[in-house]
């Protein structure tokens, strides 16, 4: 496994060095719109501590990121009347990761309605939309 770089985009976007739009924060856990979703309401929960994929986080990490994306996945749900959510979490080259920053994707889902394939940024109005939808969703979340 190669070693963990941190000017990955998603470092970056922790530090305030790019934009984002934000969904939610914690202690420990980012969540954000995907910038090239595939499906409106594709939400990215990562660690604030840094790890490159699920092979090096800290387990109390991985509870929180968890942990955040069930907050997420009940918001999206409720935001977008959805009939379920896909979870994708991808380590290493060979598993599909990208960026080299732990994180989990979080899509809510419809019935019939196939994933888009990501190859054009999405509008900030539309992603701005969006968050603000599951961040009004977030609100009555409480979870055990």
């Amino acid at each position: 496994m190669t070693a963990y770089d941190n000017q990955n985009i998603f470092s970056k976007i922790l530090r305030g060095e790019m934009p984002s739009i934000n969904v939610y924060e914690d202690d420990m856990t980012f969540a954000f719109m995907d910038i090239m979703p595939k499906v409106d309401g594709h939400v990215l929960v990562l660690p604030k501590a840094a790890s490159r994929n699920i092979l090096d986080i800290k387990l109390d990490d991985l509870h929180a990121v968890i942990a955040t994306a069930q907050k997420i996945a009940i918001a999206q749900m409720r935001a977008f009347s959805a009939d379920g959510i896909t979870i994708h979490q991808l380590s290493e080259s060979a598993g599909g990761q990208v960026v080299f920053y732990t994180h989990i994707h979080v899509l809510p889902r419809h019935d019939r309605i196939a994933l888009r394939t990501p190859t054009k940024m999405a509008t900030s109005t539309a992603l701005e939309l969006h968050a603000e939808k599951i961040r009004s969703a977030l609100k009555p979340v409480t979870l055990s």
